[in-house]
């Protein structure tokens, strides 16, 4: 099992690290591809004209007159030590570990941006995902030993309405149904579970409803159709042929097998639920990773939409180790592959 999990973080550690070199890429190549330089997305102020001496002071600041290669190491390498950053023109900065760069748009280091944005949409995700994951795992689950009863066929037809709903017109409807008519919330802002638990929750229940619907349709149908796969299996006929009680056979046999699809899907949704967030911390006004990314791309701010995206790969790396132990622990055949 150990070398199992030092196999996947080995993994994890080199896909993170051709994520790094892909984003560098992207976002350094492509100004550039345009006929602009990166220069124009990293101050504030206009820059001088292209070509001029003040320009070529700006492009040696920030290192972009350097080969590609030193200029993708000299970036990789102070996101771990700490360093002062200049914008060129006198003004600079200290960038603290760690280090993802400086927005002098916002005239903050990228770090203390998404360290501020991660409570938000961390708390959005958690109880979004065990919202989506319990409601669809408890449909599934009865609609797949009750195949065709009335309680299936509400299950699927709701689900089927959730699926067809984007996420954009549910938080919307749901603001103007629960809060502004028929008033069962307050309209609160955000505010820290630390400062006050209270308005917390109550800011986070619509929007952690609003994720949770399309998910929790995608997982009641994967259930159903895994639990009547599953309860047709020669083992499951075999428990029962053993006498054991019902529970047992549906709880520690059929839905454990069941859920091994579950768990994938569950990681990899997971992982890539900061796109999802976008809309949601919009309509919901929460100032977390999915708005600061927005705020960035409509600013021009190359920095953070970086430091943003590294943050949402790293997501999804840990989220994938974190499936593959699991899927570990549930299935031991899969430590031998």
């Amino acid at each position: 099992m150990i070398r199992y999990i030092i196999r996947r973080l080995l993994g994890a550690v080199v896909v993170v690290w051709v994520v790094s070199v892909v984003t560098f890429l992207i976002f350094q190549l492509a100004p550039k591809l345009s006929g602009q330089s990166p220069v124009y997305y990293y101050i504030a102020k206009q820059p001088p004209p292209k070509g001029s001496v003040q320009f070529r002071e700006l492009e040696h600041a920030f290192g972009f007159d350097r080969p590609l290669l030193q200029q993708y190491w000299r970036w990789l390498t102070q996101i771990f030590k700490a360093h002062q950053v200049s914008n060129g023109s006198g003004e600079s900065s200290a960038c603290h570990l760690p280090c993802l760069g400086y927005s002098f748009k916002l005239h903050t280091q990228v770090s203390s941006l998404i360290w501020d944005a991660i409570p938000v949409s961390l708390g959005l995700a958690v109880g979004a995902s065990l919202l989506w994951l319990v409601g669809g795992l408890l449909v599934g689950t009865i609609s797949g030993l009750r195949p065709g009863s009335i309680f299936d066929r509400i299950g699927m037809v709701g689900t089927l309405t959730a699926v067809s709903v984007p996420i954009f017109f549910t938080g919307p409807i749901l603001l103007l149904l629960v809060v502004y008519k028929w008033k069962w919330l307050p309209d609160v802002s955000y505010a820290s579970i630390t400062d006050d638990p209270v308005q917390w929750l109550k800011s986070m229940i619509l929007p952690w409803i609003a994720l949770a619907f399309a998910f929790a349709a995608l997982y009641a149908r994967l259930t159903r159709a895994n639990m009547m796969e599953t309860m047709s299996e020669d083992f499951i006929r075999t428990a029962r042929a053993k006498g054991l009680p019902r529970r047992t056979v549906v709880l520690k046999h059929g839905l454990r097998a069941a859920l091994t699809p579950i768990i994938t899907i569950f990681g990899i949704d997971l992982g890539t639920l900061i796109g999802s967030m976008v809309i949601t911390e919009t309509v919901f006004n929460l100032k977390g990773l999915g708005w600061l990314s927005i705020q960035a791309i409509r600013g021009k701010d190359l920095p953070v939409i970086m430091g943003v995206t590294i943050i949402a790969a790293i997501a999804l790396v840990v989220a994938n180790v974190v499936v593959d132990v699991l899927y570990a622990v549930i299935d031991p055949r899969v430590r031998l592959s």
